[in-house]
């Protein structure tokens, strides 16, 4: 089956004045359909970048990036207008940015169903069955602003999914928000995948979301670097618990990050030894001799 969302060799330059800002530097990325995915990374490493490519609002320079068969870069105008208002949905980290003011929630969730021509009835069901999804029966006429910052975002996450869109994008939704308000947002958006079946990606630099979602991919200088897997396993005592096991990424041509704590405990620089074993590899300093090697000469 193939990805979801599927990126190989992603390229993004920005020109500032007679400069040129390399962004993303041959980014590989797969998510498959209905799963919840976090990226991380330092600021500038490229997150939010790759977010706008995603959701239609930037074109890569080089490389190739297909959403839910969409071929990002290759669209006209009307095609990426459909784009963003059918396949994708956007919760922004600013609750300013995802709601209109003067609306209540209720009309904000109907307001993207109104502009894609969808009927009377349908909309009415379809926005009551998002906000009783989300806990919000009781704020349906509600303006923003008498509502508080985690209950905007359930709205906003209700507006994403309005038309049924297949890949949800959050950029730091819970940013501005307590740890406590922080977690009922992450559940809802947890929610919405196991309910509705949206695929997830949320840029955020909160372990709380970063380390409970199936799987999290870290950005670095412009690639992935690594992903950490999280699988629920029976401990020896028998009991449940959740293990977490960090890879690197190794892309098409071969290449890979090393994660940057193995970097500096080792002291690896410029180059390294890399030896293969029999079933795996093993990496060297260039300044130490592999074990197998020592005292053979």
């Amino acid at each position: 089956m193939e990805p979801l969302i599927y990126c190989h060799g992603l390229v993004k330059i920005y020109k500032v004045a007679n400069l040129e800002v390399v962004a993303l530097q041959g980014l590989d990325l797969t998510v498959d359909a209905g799963e919840f995915v976090a990226l991380v990374g330092a600021s500038g490493s490229g997150k939010s970048t790759l977010m706008n490519i995603l959701g239609g609002l930037d074109v890569p320079s080089a490389g190739r990036a297909v959403v839910d068969g969409h071929v990002l870069g290759e669209m006209g105008a009307r095609e990426l207008t459909d784009y963003r208002r059918r396949v994708i949905g956007f919760v922004w980290q600013q609750t300013s940015r995802n709601l209109l003011p003067y609306l209540s929630a209720r009309e904000n969730v109907e307001l993207p169903m109104v502009l894609d021509g969808v009927g009377g009835h349908e909309r009415q069901t379809r926005t009551t069955e998002l906000l009783r999804l989300m806990g919000l029966d009781d704020r349906a006429n509600r303006r923003p602003q008498e509502l508080s910052g985690g209950e905007q975002q359930r709205v906003a996450i209700c507006v994403a999914m309005a038309n049924r869109a297949s890949v949800l994008l959050a950029d730091e939704p819970t940013g501005e928000l307590d740890s406590v308000t922080a977690r009922d947002v992450f559940d809802a958006m947890r929610l919405a995948n196991e309910e509705l079946g949206v695929t997830i990606v949320v840029v955020t630099h909160d372990p709380l979301v970063s380390g409970q979602v199936q799987r999290t991919i870290a950005i670095r200088d412009g690639r992935t670097s690594t992903e950490t897997l999280r699988r629920a396993a029976v401990s020896t005592d028998g009991e449940n618990e959740l293990v977490a096991e960090e890879y690197a990424v190794l892309d098409r041509v071969g290449r890979l990050q090393l994660p940057r704590a193995a970097v500096e405990a080792l002291g690896l620089e410029r180059r390294v030894r890399v030896v293969l074993e029999e079933d795996h590899i093993s990496i060297w300093p260039d300044s130490q001799e592999p074990r197998d090697q020592k005292g053979s000469t």
